[in-house]
């Protein structure tokens, strides 16, 4: 009953935390603008966080290199069960222009498990939130 009530509230309302992996800052601003009065997540009851520790789903853009992969194992472990990741944008996704790169370590989904990939450079806003959505059909 009590795992029933947590999936409930959890669904109605959604926690977010952004961790940016040396990306360069287009997602970034794509993700502000969910706050924006035009797109406005926080109706849907979705809520930037600024802690791991408080975050159900982990939103995460760019490619992972040396220092941000520890980093980026680290923020997974703090976020608490359940969690969802989507990586947002074509680097997170395949490490795009930056696969080549000498300090490319590897891909997001093989540092931490990714539930959603959303491609782009950088994706619309809608998508966005589209991936959202898919993300609490994972949760249920």
């Amino acid at each position: 009953m009590l795992k029933k009530l947590f999936k409930w509230g959890l669904k109605k309302s959604l926690w977010v935390y952004h961790a940016g992996a040396s990306a360069c800052n287009n997602c970034d601003i794509e993700i502000l603008d969910l706050l924006t009065p035009r797109h406005d997540i926080e109706r849907f009851g979705i809520v930037l966080v600024g802690s791991p520790r408080h975050a159900d789903v982990l939103l995460v853009t760019g490619v992972a290199n040396r220092q941000v992969a520890p980093r980026l194992k680290r923020l997974y472990e703090q976020v608490p069960q359940p969690k969802l990741v989507i990586a947002v944008g074509s680097c997170a996704c395949s490490a795009h222009l930056f696969r080549d790169s000498y300090n490319y370590v590897s891909p997001i989904d093989e540092i931490i498990p990714v539930d959603i990939y959303l491609p782009g450079c950088p994706p619309k806003p809608e998508a966005m939130i589209d991936a959202v959505v898919k993300a609490l059909g994972k949760i249920q």
